[in-house]
């Protein structure tokens, strides 16, 4: 798992905030990660502003821990902002 993403408990939930150079740059990133959600079933809550977007994936309702698949999740949205960013 990316040690960017903050893994937190009571809910279980796993946090990042993604910075971008501009509005265009986040904007495709939150298209691309809408098909992504579509394609694997996973909604995660998601507040953005101009250049940066902050992205919690909770556990399931009464989840003990994270999934695999919640985590696989979390790794597909760090490929799709790639690893040009400090953030």
């Amino acid at each position: 798992m990316n040690s960017e993403w903050q893994e937190r408990n009571r809910p279980h939930r796993l946090e990042r905030r993604y910075q971008f150079p501009d509005y265009s740059s986040l904007r495709d990133f939150l298209d691309r990660a809408a098909d992504l959600s579509e394609r694997e079933g996973l909604y995660p809550d998601m507040g953005f502003g101009r250049d940066y977007v902050n992205i919690t994936i909770h556990a399931e309702e009464g989840a003990e821990a994270l999934s695999d698949s919640q985590r696989r999740f979390a790794e597909q949205l760090d490929e799709l902002r790639g690893t040009d960013s400090a953030n």
